[in-house]
């Protein structure tokens, strides 16, 4: 995300060439290998980076670094934090890492680094496999003071919020300017896609973070994150720490709201309805979960089973043609008996839920895409913002190169860009001149019933 003002200007000289890693009073280290302790337990996304092609080669997550230019940042990073002497230069080095590791993918993607590597600018894999090769250095760093367990975990969330776009959520002041803040994912089911896989909402993230939007109602600025396809990261109020400061903060306050994943082949959804129940479907770090979903303390949430999209969605799907279909997915799942949720076969309908029953997932599902909808849009009508609009928008899936040995081609690529062209097209269209409808309005045709199955037979699945 763009940082404003004066913390800005004293951040760019740090972040403007590379290496961007620089910490007052760190100096470098001859070697960093020997500030390593590789027995330390790391994170099953971490000892992914090990993965290789069925045929063999290179590691693919540091190989996508390194074709990206990233490997540099990485190396320097290492290097600097085994010179690191003192907790609190460990907390900035974490700081200015994150967020110079964030800054510079985002400027590459948007054409602000030609400098940097020969892999397909708008590729998100880069980003993701970096941060996870500087994560496993702050789990395994071995450094020349006492670091409690505690003090770690808090390095770790300090680089991870920053390399995700979370250091700052505010927007400009200014009272001309539209607002509009937006989310996307790290790539997932790298098990059974394999470690190639992209996320076509993570590239959006990157194309869109610090874009002007020209509306009929002037331009509208959008700030961009990503989040981690972890059920944990959800449990500790990632969601929240993105969305609920910006809600909250009634002078700089987006006037619209979007949680973006990758959902079925083929289409766009925008989703009617988030339900408050997890599925269970593995997440990155190969762990289930399956039950309501939880409340984040500190935060005004009411208690409530399905939230209805305050989307435009009427402008959204009158918006020009792209290269895939836009649909309104007004389908949504209950259990059969409201008194023993998660037992029995859910019953899923596309009319609208009735009071008293138990949600078992919402349009786009019961997995982190779901949850993402679900718990930004709590949040907003925990603060009573009404007036501003929020929901979700399913991508059309990417894919993988055609070739099975190779990391990326001018389909994959060409694909890539046309979502995030589109969806481009689709914010555009949702920020005209006109006030949002309100969402009790009639609903627009439902997708007829082949286009649903999907999303009826297998709800957890998209994200």
């Amino acid at each position: 995300m763009m940082l404003p003002g004066k913390r800005w200007r004293i951040l760019l000289p740090l972040l403007a060439a590379v290496p961007v890693f620089v910490a007052p009073g760190v100096a470098q280290a001859e070697s960093p290998r020997d500030c390593f302790d590789g027995s330390a337990v790391i994170t099953v996304e971490e000892r992914r980076l090990t993965a290789t092609l069925p045929a063999g080669g290179p590691a693919v997550g540091p190989e996508l670094v390194r074709l990206a230019g990233f490997d540099k940042l990485v190396s320097d990073f290492t290097t600097r934090l085994c010179s690191t002497k003192t907790a609190s230069r460990a907390e900035k080095l974490a700081e200015i890492t994150g967020a110079g590791l964030w800054r510079t993918a985002v400027d590459r993607a948007q054409g602000r680094r030609p400098d940097l590597g020969s892999i397909d600018a708008a590729d998100d894999r880069p980003l993701y496999w970096a941060r996870l090769q500087m994560s496993k250095a702050l789990r395994q760093w071995t450094p020349r003071f006492p670091l409690s367990a505690t003090a770690r975990a808090n390095l770790l969330k300090t680089f991870d919020f920053g390399a995700r776009g979370l250091d700052d959520s505010r927007f400009p002041l200014g009272p001309s300017l539209r607002r509009v803040l937006v989310s996307g994912f790290d790539p997932f089911t790298l098990n059974g896609a394999g470690v190639r896989i992209a996320n076509p909402s993570g590239a959006a993230a990157l194309h869109l973070d610090g874009k002007v939007v020209q509306t009929p109602a002037g331009p509208a600025l959008v700030q961009a994150v990503s989040f981690p396809v972890v059920w944990s990261y959800f449990d500790t109020g990632i969601v929240e720490a993105a969305y609920g400061k910006a809600l909250a903060d009634r002078f700089r306050r987006p006037e619209l709201i979007m949680t973006i994943s990758q959902g079925r082949p083929g289409r766009f959804d925008i989703e009617r309805w988030a339900g408050a129940w997890r599925g269970g479907f593995p997440d990155n770090l190969d762990e289930s979960v399956a039950g309501g979903v939880p409340p984040a303390r500190g935060w005004p949430q009411p208690d409530v089973q399905f939230i209805e999209t305050t989307l435009p969605y009427e402008k959204m799907l009158a918006a020009p043609a792209g290269e895939y279909q836009v649909l309104y997915n007004q389908a949504f799942c209950v259990w059969p008996d409201s008194t023993k949720p998660g037992t029995g076969t859910a019953v899923c309908r596309t009319d609208a839920p009735k009071p008293g029953e138990i949600a078992a997932s919402g349009g786009g599902g019961n997995y982190l895409s779901n949850e993402s909808m679900y718990r930004s849009n709590r949040l907003r009508t925990g603060l009573g913002l009404a007036g501003v609009a929020g929901g979700h928008l399913h991508t059309p899936v990417l894919g993988t190169p055609a070739d099975p040995a190779a990391l990326t081609d001018a389909g994959f690529e060409a694909r890539r860009a046309a979502i995030s062209s589109q969806i481009v097209s689709l914010l555009t269209a949702a920020l005209g001149d006109t006030p949002a409808p309100s969402a009790t309005k009639p609903a627009t045709p439902a997708p007829d019933a082949s286009a649903r199955a999907d999303v009826l037979a297998v709800p957890g699945t998209t994200l």
